[in-house]
């Protein structure tokens, strides 16, 4: 191949980045820089504003809305990890077997994927305000006979149930990936060795599919730390902000509540904070895949 040709490759290539790369600074690059910047102002969102420098990060701090919103968010995050990957595997591991109609189920599973963040949430919103509060009160069962998101100790929950049952389409595919993966000599070495069941698992699949166990964590991690759909269309932050995400908290308060520099002030604090756990997890992970 000649330098002209190889010139011409380059300009091709190039040419096709540069609209993609101007494209990625214009709606995400740039506004982040324009967010950073009005965390160190007093702008509302319109009009006029004054730098404030280090006062809203300080603010951040000792403001018990903003303290409120981030441990429900981490609690419902961590909550919401175990459960997504500990069903996730089990039905991945179910999935995977030697069973009847496996693609039909597959398929199935994934559908909720499909449908958006919102649309799910006004479905199992009706659910929890209407349909189980009647089955309840026919089967007198007290704990049924309200709805879960009007009890500030229960509403939490709901969002757990919805945000799962969308989750752990995504998560068992890839686990089902993560097992394919897994040679079959493997474990005819362990049917020798009278590894079966629970040790099978421990001993041999689990450790081959770390890699993947770490991905899907890292993701759900992330996904459950950013909930905003969910929290817009079952609860908005109700009863008495008692499920108010961080990532709802900025958009309401932001947008509508005058807080615009504020709320980018949380934004950047809180994007921080997602990388910091992204990190620590790929290297926990990280080490006991060299570990094993």
């Amino acid at each position: 191949m000649n330098n002209k040709s190889k010139n011409d490759k380059k300009r091709a290539f190039l040419l096709m980045t540069l609209p993609i790369v101007a494209l990625f600074f214009c709606f995400n690059t740039l506004p982040l820089i324009k967010g950073v910047i009005y965390s160190f102002t007093n702008f509302k969102g319109y009009g006029q504003y004054d730098w404030v420098g280090l006062r809203n990060y300080i603010d951040l701090f000792t403001d018990s809305r903003v303290g409120g919103s981030y441990w429900f968010t981490f609690k419902f995050a961590l909550i919401t990890t175990i459960v997504v990957n500990v069903l996730s595997l089990i039905l991945a591991l179910g999935l995977n077997s030697k069973i009847k109609c496996k693609s039909f189920l597959r398929g199935a599973y994934f559908i909720p994927n499909i449908l958006g963040g919102l649309v799910v949430g006004y479905i199992f919103n009706y659910l929890f305000t209407y349909i189980l509060p009647a089955l309840g009160q026919k089967m007198g069962i007290p704990g049924l006979s309200s709805s879960m998101l009007s009890n500030p100790k229960t509403a939490w929950l709901a969002i757990v149930v919805v945000c799962a049952w969308q989750s752990i389409a995504m998560n068992t595919i890839i686990y089902i990936s993560g097992l394919q993966t897994v040679p079959e000599d493997v474990y005819e070495a362990g049917d020798l060795d009278g590894a079966t069941g629970w040790k099978r698992f421990k001993h041999l699949t689990l450790p081959l599919i770390i890699p993947f166990v770490s991905i899907n964590m890292v993701l759900t991690m992330k996904n459950s730390l950013m909930v905003f759909d969910q929290i817009m269309s079952l609860t908005k932050g109700g009863p008495a902000q008692s499920t108010e995400s961080i990532s709802y908290l900025i958009y309401n308060n932001g947008m509508s509540g005058g807080q615009f520099g504020f709320q980018s002030a949380n934004a950047v604090v809180f994007f921080i904070v997602i990388v910091i756990i992204s990190v620590a997890q790929m290297s926990i992970t990280g080490k006991k895949e060299e570990q094993l």
